[in-house]
């Protein structure tokens, strides 16, 4: 946090969450907060649970925003909107009919419309980021574990996958989000965005590798045997996001911001590296 900047406590983000301290003298509203992929979800209905947070208390917080006066909304919602995979078609676009298939997808387009809906009411101007992976310093889950396994020179059975990702370094989405808090041009918008490299499972393996300083350790394993293999470990949804491809047009947020990433992927990875080996 910032010098001068305060922290306030709201409490748990719902239909009734109380924003008004937190609301008060602010121009711009930049809304990251979201309850996001669960494993082994609990929950006695998903959809309703992330619907709570993601649909009731985005929609919560939009409408005390615009009756505090706040001129600018900046929802950080998913390329799960748009869908899971690009692997049998061309890369996502803002053009593209929105195609959630599970519980958080679901709930980040309805926030999505909740948004749109106090805009048209209110005039208080929404921009829409939906980004792919996030990965930077403090990055988790299975990018963290990517990283763990080149760093130990565990081999991969990786080799053989010809899919195309595109991934968001954490300082370039910064970037980015600052650029829609105040620009002009972005009011009204839904941006799809990336670092504009997209890149195969292995040969990110092969840039997390260079980033650590570690020789890359790759086995071209036929897809249909890593697949099989998932079905057998209960391990297929992994898989199948190691296989597939998700790739992201983000050349409307460039020509119409004039938006370029700060950094290269192999830069952004360099930070990951040197907080992973300093963590």
């Amino acid at each position: 946090m910032s010098p001068g900047c305060e922290s306030v406590v709201v409490g748990d983000i719902d239909s009734n969450t109380d924003w008004t301290a937190a609301l008060e003298g602010i121009d711009a509203v930049v809304h990251l907060a979201a309850r996001v992929h669960v494993m082994n979800d609990d929950a006695s209905d998903p959809l309703e649970a992330f619907r709570s947070v993601n649909v009731e208390g985005t929609r919560r917080l939009a409408q005390e925003a615009a009756s505090a006066g706040v001129k600018r909304f900046v929802l950080i919602s998913s390329i799960k909107v748009n869908g899971e995979s690009t692997s049998s078609r061309k890369p996502f676009s803002e053009k593209d009919r929105a195609a959630p298939e599970d519980p958080y997808g679901i709930s980040k387009w309805e926030a999505e419309l909740a948004l749109r809906k106090i805009e048209a009411e209110t005039g208080m101007e929404v921009v829409i980021l939906r980004p792919p992976l996030l990965y930077g310093p403090g990055v988790k889950a299975n990018f963290l574990k990517l990283f763990q396994l080149v760093d130990k020179g565990i081999p991969l059975p990786l080799g053989g996958i010809r899919n195309k990702r595109s991934l968001l370094g954490l300082t370039n989405f910064a970037d980015l989000i600052c650029m829609c808090a105040v620009d002009d041009r972005a009011a009204g918008q839904t941006f799809l965005v990336s670092d504009g490299k997209d890149v195969s499972s292995p040969e990110l393996v092969r840039l997390i590798a260079e980033s650590l300083g570690k020789k890359p350790r790759l086995i071209p394993v036929p897809e249909s045997v890593m697949k099989s293999a998932g079905k057998l470990t209960g391990k297929s949804a992994q898989l199948k996001r190691l296989c597939s491809s998700l790739q992201v047009d983000s050349s409307n947020i460039r020509k119409t911001l004039g938006w370029h990433p700060l950094f290269t992927m192999e830069q952004e990875l360099t930070q990951v590296a040197e907080w992973f080996k300093n963590r």
